[in-house]
């Protein structure tokens, strides 16, 4: 299981958090966990020396929510197979979330503007523009 949270953090950047989907909860491991932990309140334990914390899948949403006012990057990633007992259940990456691509109205703060810009890249030419 840990091989398949580091080959798909190896994927990710750096300042993306990685929500590893474990059964009922959501985990986040090493730098991750020191990084969410005190966003979240959460309690930063270790097993086997790694450090790692948790939230319940059935509330994930306020936690993401945190970490995003806090100006974080979240990646989603899903169990994509059923459990087998003997074998590593499949995960892939669903989303990742951040303040300028959310579109779940409960993660969204009616107080506060997100704004989102758009940049095309064609030839020796760049044409941006802005997206509200």
């Amino acid at each position: 299981m840990m091989k398949q949270y580091l080959a798909i953090r190896r994927e990710l950047p750096e300042d993306v958090l990685l929500f590893f989907r474990l059964g009922d909860f959501y985990e986040l491991f090493f730098e991750d966990a020191k990084v969410a932990s005190p966003i979240l309140n959460v309690a930063l334990t270790k097993r086997n020396g790694v450090p790692m914390c948790g939230v319940p899948h059935h509330s994930s949403q306020g936690y993401i929510a945190k970490l995003i006012k806090g100006g974080k990057r979240v990646a989603i990633a899903e169990q994509t197979t059923d459990p087998v007992p003997g074998k590593i259940v499949e995960r892939a990456v669903s989303q990742i979330l951040s303040a300028g691509t959310i579109n779940d109205l409960n993660l969204l703060d009616s107080n506060r503007p997100n704004y989102l810009a758009a940049v095309f890249r064609s030839g020796k030419s760049n044409y941006s523009a802005p997206v509200a």
